[in-house]
């Protein structure tokens, strides 16, 4: 397990505020303190972490109906039901997945929490996504990499910056897996609220922290070479919405963030 020392409870993490935002309980007074000034500065933020939850959802659901048996979820965040592999696993009990997060207290709960079926497999690796060549590594004790893979980055990419490599992280990661295998993603942007998109930034760098919002057209470049799924890069909750339950109402506008699948050919 864990050692509990590890656990930076002096400064926030994405993966505890996101906890946060999703109404759980398994964060610091830091992380709530942070959540609490995003939420003061564009309400919606509370939306786009439960809409973000639902994309993974619906994009989980389609993928194991088209026959994908494979699954690399990386930036996992705290165990929340329904979680990756029970929606997976809920259609095809022989699908495998594997987590990976960079903070200990995923780890801890992802130990007790992420069980997988009889049939199937679910693993945790406590690593980040810009070791993508260790992820692959350790990734491929229980996926077998000559086979269709998803990876899973939803609610990720934003925290990776263009000058951290964002484009060339995902391609590595890509460049491994083989024809067949998809890449979803979800991604928050500036497009609808670029001035509070701007004071985000701020506040998350007064902190010591990455947030990278992309426009729509960035977004769509780390689908370059892939064949998009309908309806491409659309406003996340306009993606696929009859595969799951609505987050939002539609008479309140887009939620700023975009989501997209896309298969590699």
């Amino acid at each position: 397990m864990t050692d509990a020392s590890y656990i930076d409870t002096s400064k926030p993490h994405p993966a505890r505020m996101y906890d946060w935002f999703l109404g759980g309980k398994d964060n610091y007074p830091v992380d709530e303190e942070m959540g609490r000034q995003l939420v003061a500065m564009d309400g919606r933020v509370l939306t786009m972490a439960r809409n973000n939850r639902a994309f993974m959802q619906r994009a989980t659901r389609w993928l194991a109906g088209e026959g994908v048996r494979q699954f690399l979820d990386i930036g996992t965040g705290i165990p929340t039901e329904p979680n990756l592999h029970q929606i997976a696993q809920g259609i095809a009990p022989e699908a495998r997945v594997v987590y990976c997060d960079n903070d200990p207290i995923v780890l801890a709960h992802a130990e007790a929490l992420l069980r997988s079926t009889p049939q199937g497999v679910t693993e945790y690796l406590q690593a980040d996504f810009r070791e993508p060549e260790r992820i692959l590594e350790e990734a491929s004790r229980i996926l077998d990499f000559d086979k269709p893979v998803a990876l899973s980055l939803v609610a990720l990419l934003h925290f990776i910056s263009d000058e951290d490599g964002a484009y060339e992280l995902v391609d590595r990661m890509m460049g491994v897996l083989p024809s067949g295998s998809h890449l979803m993603l979800s991604h928050g942007t500036g497009d609808f609220t670029p001035k509070t998109a701007e004071q985000a930034g701020d506040l998350y760098k007064s902190r010591g922290m990455t947030l990278a919002l992309r426009s729509r057209a960035e977004v769509a470049r780390f689908f370059e070479g892939y064949e998009l799924v309908d309806p491409g890069v659309a406003i996340i909750e306009q993606w696929k919405p009859e595969l799951g339950e609505r987050v939002t109402d539609p008479a309140d506008g887009p939620v700023p963030g975009y989501g997209a699948v896309a298969r590699k050919p």
